[in-house]
């Protein structure tokens, strides 16, 4: 990647729940890519309230390289919190959002960084899904669901892979706690008038411990948070079309 493709800062996190089989090789990755990237750079485990060896291994990973960071959760709050929290420990002018169970690979961060100079924020596509035929049909019924309710055009919302202009998010406008929140987020940069792009990303099998994004209580938890976000994102429209529609006053004289 040529000099032009460098950003000035990105700030890697990761969310993560029980994912110490997995850390080790995904913060190893990234730090591997990023000096090629950016000009200062970090990487940020936001550790939700893991109950296995996840915060030993964060240890070991911050007294190996000082690029490493930590945010912990003393309970597990959910995907949402994880993302808010990582969003606000961020120090650098880009941030990137990349779960932390490893099926994204580091690698790809430079398409997403390759596609920065003309947008405000670049998501992730995949192209190809290492996820079961059930997990495959839901992800598409949900992010069709998402486009006829929030307008959104990305085609893979879900996606846990986003470069973000940091300038662009304010992480105390965010309300999803759980998986609502990459809908949440693509639809108020939207709202902000953010130039989106999407980018092609590699999805790799799962290798160690468990997806819990298909349990019924995060299922239940996206529902009800997406009845609050349509409903808060539909007056917010309200409010600013009624400003729009408002007749100007007349200059003073």
């Amino acid at each position: 990647m040529n000099s032009s493709n460098r950003l000035p800062g990105i700030s890697v996190f990761l969310p993560a729940h029980n994912e110490a089989p997995n850390l080790n090789r995904v913060v190893r990755g990234f730090l591997s890519v990023l000096p090629a990237l950016a000009d200062s750079h970090e990487v940020i485990v936001v550790d939700d309230g893991s109950t296995d060896d996840t915060p030993a291994v964060v240890a070991r990973l911050q007294a190996a390289d000082a690029h490493v960071r930590s945010v912990r959760h003393n309970v597990n709050q959910g995907y949402g919190a994880a993302v808010i929290s990582g969003i606000r420990a961020a120090t650098m002018p880009w941030v990137v959002l990349c779960d932390g169970d490893g099926q994204f690979d580091p690698n790809d961060l430079g398409r997403l960084v390759a596609r920065a100079d003309n947008s405000d924020a670049v998501i992730g596509r995949r192209a190809r899904r290492a996820d079961s035929l059930m997990r495959r049909i839901n992800g598409r019924a949900w992010t069709v669901l998402m486009r006829l309710l929030f307008g959104v055009r990305t085609s893979d919302v879900d996606c846990g892979f986003k470069l973000l202009r940091k300038s662009m998010v304010n992480p105390e406008a965010l309300r999803a706690r759980g998986a609502m929140i990459s809908t949440e987020l693509v639809a108020r940069l939207a709202g902000r008038g953010a130039r989106i792009a999407e980018v092609d990303v590699a999805h790799l099998p799962r290798v160690a411990g468990e997806q819990s994004g298909a349990t019924l209580g995060v299922i239940a938890r996206a529902f009800r948070e997406m009845f609050v976000l349509f409903g808060e994102l539909r007056e917010e429209r309200r409010r600013a079309s009624r400003g729009n529609s408002e007749p100007r006053r007349p200059p003073d004289r």
